[in-house]
């Protein structure tokens, strides 16, 4: 007997609109949120709840993500802050966004605020560059729901402080907040204990590992969104066994086995067979080859990360704001690629490899006495092996 399987075709890239649709679909944009003239994050329009795929290891973030978007301009809200935490790729942000579409589906004059933490931090950044720090906090007053993701990348004293003003103000107002992030409140080492109590005042659920039931009911689902377009594709039910098997980290990688066996499909405009599979498992356990990191990424990462511009890392500028990231750089650069010491200080701004040695012993020495500074470069490789 055979399983159909299939993932519906809305992953090439598309324009961008400027404000969410009420009703996502296959033919749908990417949207954003947008209030008050700030613009929040990309939404996917295939991340709603009807394509949420239910199990014991995240129904009761379901649950509650489906409470708060019904509920969100309600009275008496139950979950106020929504706080949701788990590894990568087990369905934090696809809750997030099926949060934002149903609430514009329901109530579409609602005040929706989609934003990474990234995205918040990059925009206060910029206010306070261009001496807008009071309208960047106006901004957020007309809020009815914001949704902040990738919580633990919120970076700087400055940028926590802010977030937490803001945090206190929508909530003190009655507003609903839905937080997530890949750890709990309590390891956020970046959140004061005030900041930590009030998140954790709400609801704190884990979105805990796949099981080996929830994985194939992905599988399923995912392969039957591809056949929803393409009903000739077909995969063997021994095949969606071995997937569901041997693939065991996330949603994302049993998502990517069925776009890579579809792909396959196309191409050899053969039947899915458990050689294929075994290949495409073998590839995306181990990888074809380890992921070869250049000094230019890990410059943009850096900067990206650290709100400095890849010029003021490259300059001669010794202010601590570009000191810091620059050494972090270096010392990026030694532990993560082939460079020697002289071409990393050529490719820095033309230091000389004196100077990046003494950065990669600073650097090395403090990540042994500050935690913080551990955490901060651990989130940096792995943004740099994503």
């Amino acid at each position: 007997a055979q399983r159909p399987r299939a993932v519906s075709g809305a992953e090439a890239a598309a324009p961008e609109t400027r404000r969410v649709s009420a009703s996502p679909g296959p033919g749908v944009m990417m949207g954003r949120t947008h209030v008050n003239g700030f613009e929040g994050s990309p939404l996917d329009p295939r991340y709603t709840f009807e394509s949420f795929v239910v199990g014991p290891a995240n129904r009761m973030a379901h649950a509650a993500a489906t409470q708060v978007a019904e509920t969100v301009l309600a009275e008496d809200r139950g979950f106020n802050p929504l706080y949701l935490h788990s590894s990568v790729g087990l369905g934090k942000t696809h809750l997030q966004h099926a949060i934002a579409w149903e609430v514009k589906r329901r109530t579409p004059n609602a005040q929706v605020l989609y934003l990474t933490a990234e995205r918040f931090r990059y925009q206060f950044v910029e206010a306070i560059k261009s001496h807008d720090g009071a309208a960047f906090k106006d901004k957020f007053r007309s809020i009815d729901i914001l949704l902040i993701d990738d919580l633990e990348f919120m970076r700087g004293e400055k940028t926590e402080q802010e977030f937490e003003h803001i945090i206190n103000s929508l909530l003190d107002g009655g507003r609903q907040v839905v937080v997530a992030s890949a750890r709990p409140p309590g390891q956020l080492d970046g959140l004061n204990d005030r900041m930590r109590s009030r998140l954790q005042r709400g609801l704190v659920t884990e979105i805990s590992a796949l099981d080996s039931s929830l994985r194939l009911k992905i599988l399923q689902r995912r392969a039957l969104e591809k056949r929803s377009s393409d009903p000739s594709f077909e995969i063997p039910g021994e095949v969606v066994d071995l997937l569901a098997e041997r693939l065991t980290e996330s949603g994302r990688e049993l998502e990517g086995a069925i776009n890579r066996l579809y792909l396959t499909w196309q191409l050899m405009h053969a039947p899915v067979t458990l050689d294929i599979a075994e290949t495409i498992i073998r590839d995306l356990v181990q990888g074809i080859e380890p992921r070869r990191i250049k000094i230019e990424d890990i410059l943009r990462i850096v900067s990206r990360h650290y709100a400095v511009s890849k010029q003021d890392i490259l300059s001669d500028r010794r202010h601590r704001s570009v000191v810091r990231p620059r050494q972090v750089g270096m010392y990026l650069a030694k532990h993560l690629t082939s460079r020697s010491l002289p071409e990393i200080g050529r490719r820095f701004g033309n230091r000389d490899h004196t100077t990046v040695l003494h950065a990669i012993r600073k650097i090395d020495r403090e990540v042994g006495e500050n935690p913080r500074l551990k955490d901060e470069i651990e989130e940096l490789k792995r943004q740099l092996n994503r």
